[in-house]
């Protein structure tokens, strides 16, 4: 399951550069903390709440699978 939740960091990051936006836009736009981003995408966070995840997906504009892919 480490490997899943690796992905999820690596594509937030994919994603979000392909939109060419920083972790605090993306934070804004999914109504997050900062913080909540960064630490995903550092893998601080490890196994982030669904709730967080879809949030973070729609301000993507993608679905939760292509996140967890």
């Amino acid at each position: 399951m480490g490997k899943e939740k690796g992905a999820i960091a690596e594509n937030i990051r994919k994603y979000r550069n392909k939109l060419g936006i920083s972790q605090d836009v993306l934070s804004k736009r999914a109504n997050l903390a900062f913080h909540t981003i960064a630490k995903i995408e550092a893998g601080s966070t490890p196994d982030p709440r669904i709730e967080t995840v879809k949030k973070i997906a729609d301000a993507l504009g993608i679905t939760i699978n292509d996140l967890m892919e």
